[in-house]
């Protein structure tokens, strides 16, 4: 949700930081603008909607003049989307402009404070209490007034701030929100997403709460909240700009689905080493494995998904009792959870706002934790006492994919290694499991080519305005996110049912004509799922089945068909996933949806 930028050297900087904001559309957002300093003056631009709509006001930048400045796309909160409420937002004195990502939690009052001091607000954000504050606290010195203004903020948020002092310095702080810093040769940058900083350069520093950086041209110092120097390590960053592009496809979440095989093969084989599963960052002992008798996996949205998949799996596999808890609803309750207790934490980001929250909740209570996050560095593998990386790269449009499958994958390879540490597993059964570990690449391949017929599948469905999902075991865990990845990107009212259910009152939703998805692919409970097809169907429902390619049987029942390779049963989801994918941006497509960018959604929700 939202995203910063700043740059200051010595070439131009607004058409730097617009840039900066395309590369930062995909979190979400619903205006965007820059301010720019050239030694005399901030030259603001900002307007409600798309960047290309800043970038067609200012003719890409060249319009504003100057070194220094601050970008920002905002998704709103506080007041509405338009011109006025948009990022940045300036003091009254016209010293500093700021830009914004989180929640001032306490700014009422300190609107209220700041009016009584006689100061008119012009907006009806948060944000410019901020802008206020620091005028109020400037005394020349910038550095001081940023101080005693943070002093006074309560929440979640990341400030850009640019000061008009002469020097070329911009600030940035972070408190729960991620903001990272970027060194150059004779220019340096922060932004919200490593996304912006690539083009640039690849080496960062990632800021920790509580902490905020200064920077020039030349230099990049960074202090604690005290206001004493701080020495932060430099990462790199592993992927290049390529990995952010299109690469010939329409939209990036076509070339996401796509990248999918590799993905996966990027995830678990370099966690397979002689044949033996192997985490670099997960060392509890056999003697604390033993102790843990309650996993509970906590998340969001299709991470959250992803863990009723490995609930699934790892109960299956391990004999441990897993719970899979919404974060937003775990954070605020009164959770039974000990030192006995592992918390599996999964989030693509690292920076979910709630996942947070109820990560810090269980820690406090003893739970161990282990996280299954995508971004290194971020606020949640911080944290957490293990953490497994899922390393599938940048991922660019809102609706996850390749995010999805290699959390499910994790959790995959999680479930065996710990089956095999606690002894539940023979060493035949550990060797094929690793082999079809091995051979899933090509199996998530076959799942695309087995589905080239899906555009006209969608074209043909694609007027439905209701649709249900419908499975078993792990068959229902498919359904939520393939559920969850129609309603997202086509706005079609899709829901996912346990079929078990379907009498119990779901059933009088079918009608004449409903189009019914129907997952037959766990096959301990196929006759079961083929009697609920006969159900639907006796009430007049289309039948969509998404079943193994060598099934002859559900042919027979079903309407439609979308085909999925034979694997291993664990894994089935993954090779499931796929062609729901790929039904979903198909529909979507040709319903005119915004695809990459679906309204009211942010990448990265990072406020509550």
């Amino acid at each position: 949700m939202c995203g910063i930028v700043g740059f200051s050297g010595t070439r131009q900087a607004a058409p730097v930081l617009i840039d900066g904001l395309r590369r930062l559309e995909y979190r979400g957002y619903d205006s965007a603008g820059v301010a720019v300093a050239d030694g005399e003056e901030i030259h603001i631009a900002k307007v409600k909607g798309y960047v290309k709509n800043l970038s067609d006001l200012t003719h890409d930048g060249a319009d504003i003049r100057g070194l220094v400045g601050v970008g920002h796309t905002r998704w709103a909160t506080h007041g509405a989307p338009n011109d006025i409420n948009a990022h940045p937002h300036l003091s009254s004195d016209g010293r500093f402009a700021v830009v914004h990502n989180g929640i001032i939690e306490n700014y009422a009052s300190l609107r209220q404070e700041l009016t009584k001091k006689g100061i008119r607000f012009v907006s009806d954000t948060d944000t410019e209490v901020v802008a206020h504050l620091l005028e109020v606290y400037y005394d020349g010195d910038p550095k001081k007034a940023v101080m005693r203004a943070a002093a006074r903020l309560e929440g979640s948020y990341s400030l850009g701030i640019v000061c008009l002092d002469g020097s070329g310095r911009l600030f940035a702080l972070r408190e729960q929100s991620p903001l990272i810093l970027g060194l150059g040769v004779g220019e340096n940058y922060f932004a919200s997403d490593v996304a912006a900083l690539v083009p640039h350069t690849k080496n960062v520093i990632y800021l920790d709460d509580g902490e905020f950086a200064e920077l020039t041209a030349d230099t990049v110092t960074v202090y604690d909240v005290r206001g004493k120097t701080i020495d932060k390590p430099v990462s790199r960053v592993n992927w290049d700009v390529e990995a952010a592009e299109k690469g010939g496809y329409e939209h990036f979440m076509l070339k996401e689905i796509m990248e999918q095989p590799a993905c996966f093969k990027a995830t678990v084989e370099p966690r397979i080493k002689n044949d033996r599963i192997e985490f670099e960052n997960f060392d509890l002992t056999d003697e604390e494995l033993k102790s843990i008798d309650r996993i509970i996996i906590t998340a969001c949205g299709s991470a959250g998904y992803a863990g009723q998949v490995g609930r699934y799996v790892i109960e299956e596999l391990c004999r441990i009792p897993v719970s899979v808890e919404l974060a937003s609803e775990l954070r605020y309750r009164n959770p039974i959870i000990n030192e006995r207790t592992l918390l599996i934490v999964i989030s693509q980001s690292g920076e979910t706002a709630d996942t947070i929250a109820a990560m810090r909740e269980c820690k406090a209570r003893g739970a161990r934790t282990l996280a299954i996050v995508n971004v290194v560095g971020s606020t949640i593998a911080k944290l957490a006492d293990h953490v497994i990386y899922t390393w599938a790269g940048p991922e660019i449009a809102v609706a996850t994919t390749k995010g999805y499958t290699t959390q499910v994958a994790v959790l995959d390879l999680l479930a065996v290694y710990l089956a095999d540490r606690l002894g539940l597993m023979t060493p035949e059964r550990y060797s094929a499991l690793i082999t079809a570990i091995h051979d899933m690449p090509g199996k998530l391949q076959r799942a695309i080519d087995l589905n080239r017929g899906i555009k006209k599948l969608a074209k043909r469905l694609c007027n439905h305005n209701d649709i249900y999902f419908i499975g078993r075991n792990l068959d229902y865990a498919v359904c939520m996110e393939g559920a969850l990845k129609l309603k997202e990107i086509s706005y079609i009212f899709a829901e996912a049912y346990a079929a078990g259910e379907l009498k119990h009152g779901t059933i009088a939703l079918i009608d004449q004509g409903s189009l019914v998805v129907a997952l037959a692919c766990h096959e301990p409970l196929f006759d079961k799922t083929m009697s609920n097809i006969e159900e639907v169907k006796a009430r007049g429902a289309q039948v969509l089945a998404v079943a193994l390619e060598d099934d002859r049987q559900i042919l027979k029942k079903a309407d439609d068909f979308i085909l999925v390779p034979r694997t291993e049963p664990i894994l089935n989801p993954i090779a499931q996933v796929i062609p729901l994918q790929l039904f979903a941006y198909y529909v979507a497509k040709e319903r005119g949806c915004d695809i990459d960018k679906p309204k009211n959604l942010a990448k990265s929700v990072t406020v509550e």
